[in-house]
């Protein structure tokens, strides 16, 4: 059995938002990504219906909005989302900014 350990600190931003974990921790089987909005900030508005991935969020500072097929939906720490592929999303940060890891893999079956 094999594991890592990796600390976000560690990993450049691209874009100054985007830290991408799988390759660091070498994973295979998902995608997971650590990504943080300065306040008042939004992310781009997109879906993932051409590549069929399902996507979890896992609010873990700051907080904000997600925009989720029209409907706001509010986010703090402990939140966590699940978004399937055709839902049209979009992160919203607050005065204080948002970080979450994204998790995604198309989904199976």
């Amino acid at each position: 059995m094999a594991h890592s350990v990796i600390h976000t600190d560690d990993i450049d931003a691209k874009n100054g938002v985007f830290k991408p974990l799988t390759d660091p921790l070498g994973v295979g089987a998902f995608r997971i990504n650590q990504l943080a909005l300065p306040g008042g900030a939004e992310g781009p508005e997109h879906d993932h219906a051409g590549d069929g991935q399902d996507e979890v969020y896992v609010v873990i500072a700051g907080g904000g909005t997600l925009l989720a097929d029209g409907q706001e939906v509010e986010l703090r720490p402990g939140h966590v989302v699940f978004c399937s592929p055709e839902t049209r999303r979009q992160m919203r940060a607050g005065d204080d900014g948002l970080t979450w890891v994204g998790i995604g893999a198309a989904a199976t079956g």
